[in-house]
């Protein structure tokens, strides 16, 4: 991928003339803790009258109590070589991550010189060692340095993050929160963190693949925690603005948004071919086309023309009874993104959120989603997730059966996909999964932007084409009067599905449906739409504003009611390694008029989706009452029998 017209290169002098004072912090240097308690972990006697022993202060009356923190001598050098008993010898992984930690350090020393000459902070520190720094000057001087610590601090995790992540491994470790975040000034703030870095070292990380994880660990909470302060702190500005590209390691500094290297994932499913699902001709149809859009994502831009233009699906859900192909779509989407990203050179990210993710430990099944969102949101890849089974995995929010784990999965996968820091870059997108969908919790299926009927084979030609398809080449067994998957022709399937959807097809709608059309007539203007939508909250009060969004983005992707040409994805050139602008023209160019017909059928298979899940999760409950009245009749009936 080429380097975006907005990132400035980060030279590589730049970042070579900070290694010697990169490499004094890591051989050594003294830190008094001011906001960490100083406890934890063990600090080992490293240099002469430096103790590791307990700190006492006077109780003596008359004397002073306040708490005197002494000076430790920080050696992370030392630290690191010393893992695993220390036998003389760096290893070539200790090697690799001091490497990487002096690298990381001058990166982020560099990009901070560059936060500097952006800003007035370079001329005010060269007044302020000369004593001629205005007295008007000192807030705004403050606020400098505090912007230039967060910048170091989050720089310095990010790149740390981004070099050692080839050598992480299965290990996890438990860190907490990171507390010597000190925002005086740069250096001082990477003193802070490398005093933490080195204690939780020594308290976890026992062994090399432990030191690692520690390493990891540590720079990912150090971002959340330098991202959170810098959300409120001023004068960031010319920071968060720019990006830098470090063309030597491919590590780019975009503002608070963690690097992370472009990795596809291996998939080992089996893939299946569009003619190869049968029936499901809208979920089908949906499903080719979203393959597409995500292929139209601008790597330079870090945005899809289809996520600005509207009409990309970000997340959707798919239901149906079991054994009506959910699982064959998922692998028919797949196997197209990868075809197509092969084709490109791009990676491609695939990753299913299963029930292996729910832990008993607390915090820990919420973890997992946000690692799982994390991966697919990466917006170096092309990333497809699925969460199958849904109902089983995120708990309904007021069931007593729900776990502690699935209510925290239910939490992320909300905040995720309909958050309020949610941004739709159209690099990816999620898909949920269920024979069951009226156990899902109403706000995370409605945070579906997208609704995937799987019914399976309907018709007579369904039939015959899916047992000549399972069948397979090994018989002779003729076919008959059928011209096999003639039914199946897309195009034509999908547009008589549509056109189904001219009335609605659950029974409360169409009372709802009905009502209002005898009151006003034909549905066909704006007003008498929006009167239908009233009716249709008064039905059900689950219907909120959020439907109505919904609804609005599916006609957004009906007017984009096309299918990128197969010669774009076959030949790149003709499309995907076109510059932003040039994509967005070419979608721009085969978008549809949006019509009254498009609404109202959007309407009706949204709200009849509503209304076959609220029907389903009544008749479940009533189903239950009236099996626990027949057992404790049962139970009565006995009880009485054996008393007599």
């Amino acid at each position: 991928m080429s380097q975006s017209s907005d990132q400035m290169e980060l030279r590589e002098e730049e970042i070579r003339s900070h290694y010697a004072a990169a490499l004094d912090l890591l051989d050594g240097f003294d830190h008094s803790p001011r906001i960490a308690s100083g406890g934890g972990a063990p600090v080992a006697e490293r240099s002469p009258g430096i103790s590791a022993g307990r700190r006492f202060r006077s109780t003596t009356p008359g004397l002073s109590t306040r708490r005197v923190v002494r000076a430790e001598g920080i050696q992370l050098t030392g630290r690191i070589e010393a893992v695993e008993g220390g036998d003389g010898l760096t290893s070539p992984l200790q090697a690799h991550v001091l490497q990487g930690l002096r690298r990381a350090i001058a990166i982020a020393l560099a990009v901070a010189d560059q936060f500097a000459e952006r800003t007035p902070l370079k001329d005010m520190k060269r007044a302020n060692l000369e004593g001629a720094l205005p007295a008007g000057s000192k807030s705004q001087f403050s606020e400098l340095l505090t912007a230039e610590a967060l910048v170091t601090l989050y720089v310095f995790g990010s790149a740390t993050a981004f070099l050692l992540a080839d050598h992480a491994s299965e290990q996890i470790v438990e860190i907490g929160e990171v507390e010597e975040v000190l925002v005086d000034n740069g250096q001082l703030a990477l003193h802070g963190a490398l005093w933490e870095l080195d204690r939780d070292i020594a308290a976890l990380g026992a062994d090399e693949p432990k030191m690692v994880a520690v390493v990891l660990a540590f720079a990912e909470a150090l971002m959340a925690k330098v991202s959170a302060r810098a959300s409120t702190a001023p004068a960031l500005a010319p920071f968060v603005q720019a990006a830098w590209r470090v063309e030597a390691d491919d590590f780019a500094v975009r503002g608070f948004s963690p690097a992370s290297r472009a990795k596809a994932s291996v998939l080992t499913m089996t893939f299946k071919k569009p003619n190869e699902v049968v029936g499901n001709h809208i979920a089908k149809y949906q499903a080719m086309k979203l393959a597409k859009m995500v292929m139209a994502y601008d790597f330079d831009r870090r945005l899809n023309p289809f996520a600005e233009l509207g009409g990309f699906i970000f997340t959707f859900m798919g239901d149906g009874k079991p054994g009506t192909g959910k699982t064959t779509l998922i692998q028919m989407m797949a196997g197209l993104v990868n075809e197509y990203c092969q084709v490109a050179g791009y990676p491609f990210r695939y990753q299913n959120l299963s029930t292996d993710n729910i832990d008993s430990y607390q915090g820990k099944s919420g973890q997992n989603a946000k690692a799982f969102i994390d991966n697919i949101l990466d917006p170096s890849v092309i990333g497809f997730g699925t969460i199958d089974d849904i109902d089983q995995l995120a708990g309904k929010r007021g069931d007593r059966q729900s776990s502690a784990g699935q209510l925290e999965i239910t939490a992320v996968l909300m905040e995720s996909f309909a958050g309020a820091n949610t941004v739709v870059r159209g690099n990816c997108t999620f898909g949920m999964f269920s024979n069951y969908p009226e156990n899902v919790d109403d706000a995370l299926r409605q945070r579906a932007g997208a609704r995937f009927l799987v019914d399976g084979p309907q018709t007579r030609d369904d039939y015959i084409d899916i047992l000549y398809l399972l069948m397979g080449k090994n018989h002779d067994i003729p076919v008959g009067d059928h011209e096999v998957f003639s039914a199946q022709e897309i195009k034509k399937a999908v547009a008589a599905s549509f056109a189904g959807h001219a009335r609605p097809h659950e029974e409360g709608l169409i009372r709802v449906f009905d009502k209002v059309q005898s009151e006003i007539g034909d549905l066909d203007t704006i007003a008498k739409m929006g009167t239908y939508l009233k009716g249709i909250q008064e039905a059900d009060d689950r219907f909120t504003g959020r439907a109505i969004k919904n609804i609005t983005d599916a006609v957004k992707v009906r007017a984009m009611d096309f299918e990128l040409p197969d010669e774009w994805m076959e030949n790149p050139d003709l499309f995907m390694f076109k510059d932003y602008d040039t994509k967005k023209a070419m979608i721009s160019d085969l978008r549809q008029p949006i019509t009254t017909d498009m609404v109202l059928q959007e309407i009706n298979r949204y709200a009849d989706s509503e209304f076959r899940y609220a029907d389903k999760s009544d008749e479940v409950a009533i189903d239950q009452m009236v099996r626990d009245f027949a057992r404790q009749e049962e139970a009565k009936k006995r009880y009485l029998e054996g008393k007599g």
